[in-house]
């Protein structure tokens, strides 16, 4: 690739990153093309699609901030504690970051890269609900799909309730998983 081609692709990638950052996956390729200083043809040529660009970019993107939940969640200690601070993190990105949000609420199912990623978010949640279960801390009746589903709405309402703010939010957040532990 010549150095123009490789500045190209360089200025449209951090371009891109700072585009979905703000403004999550499904930002028109227009605002990453006009941010690049390249027309979207540009993208096209050097990207393939959409989502060739967005799997140049998820690693850096998204998939540390993801990894750093299931890590610190990894490493703490009890059942109920590991389940709750899991999902309240979780929730926590899908308000702080966009493109994260789109990764869990799977808005680009024909991406390889963050279909791994959700599929490792979704496997890692449902280990914790087993575990949690288990200890009896957390509802019986509650399933890996529930799990699911309780992380898709928290996107809808991040999208849809852009007036909220984040102490509101996480005050919401604590109703639910109240609810979600067994009434001893």
């Amino acid at each position: 690739m010549r150095a123009d081609a490789r500045r190209n692709v360089e200025g449209i990638r951090r371009a891109a990153l700072d585009v979905f950052r703000a403004g999550g996956l499904t930002t028109p390729l227009d605002e990453v093309a006009r941010a690049a200083g390249v027309s979207k043809g540009t993208i096209y040529h050097r990207f393939g699609s959409r989502t060739g660009l967005i799997d140049a970019v998820v690693d850096e993107l998204v998939a540390a901030r993801i990894h750093a939940v299931i890590d610190a969640v990894d490493a703490l200690d009890g059942p109920l504690l590991r389940f709750e601070q899991y999902l309240l993190r979780t929730w926590l990105l899908q308000y702080d970051e966009p493109a994260a949000n789109d990764v869990l609420m799977r808005t680009l199912p024909d991406s390889e890269p963050l279909t791994c990623l959700f599929e490792r978010a979704c496997h890692f949640g449902t280990q914790l609900l087993t575990d949690a279960q288990t200890a009896g801390v957390v509802r019986a009746d509650i399933t890996p799909a529930d799990l699911t589903y309780l992380i898709l709405e928290r996107g809808v309402i991040v999208r849809s309730c852009s007036r909220q703010t984040r102490a509101d939010y996480h005050r919401r957040l604590d109703f639910i998983l109240r609810g979600l532990r067994t009434h001893r």
